[in-house]
């Protein structure tokens, strides 16, 4: 997936419409996502997962620490274990 990124937003755009999207806030220290989508015709195509590690790189790169109150985004971070040090509990 080809998402464009801009400060506290990752996501993909097809003709004009949102498909999907991940956004995030700058809490000073740290970063949190409170919010992912996808749209219905992507849905189960594993997207979100895409969003999610798309959005780790962005973590690495910047060296910053993350929390969630997105429900998926914590499931995710749950399950990736090896990234835990990006991951604030």
């Amino acid at each position: 997936m080809n998402f464009q990124m801009e400060r506290g937003r990752i996501y993909l755009m097809q003709e004009g419409k949102l498909l999907a999207e991940l956004t995030y806030t700058d809490e000073g220290d740290y970063y949190n996502v409170d919010h992912t989508f996808v749209d219905e015709c992507l849905r189960g195509q594993g997207v979100a997962a895409q969003l999610m590690a798309a959005y780790q790189s962005l973590l690495e790169k910047e060296q910053r620490k993350s929390t969630a109150t997105c429900s998926y985004a914590l499931k995710w971070a749950e399950k990736h274990k090896e990234y835990a040090m990006y991951w604030m509990q």
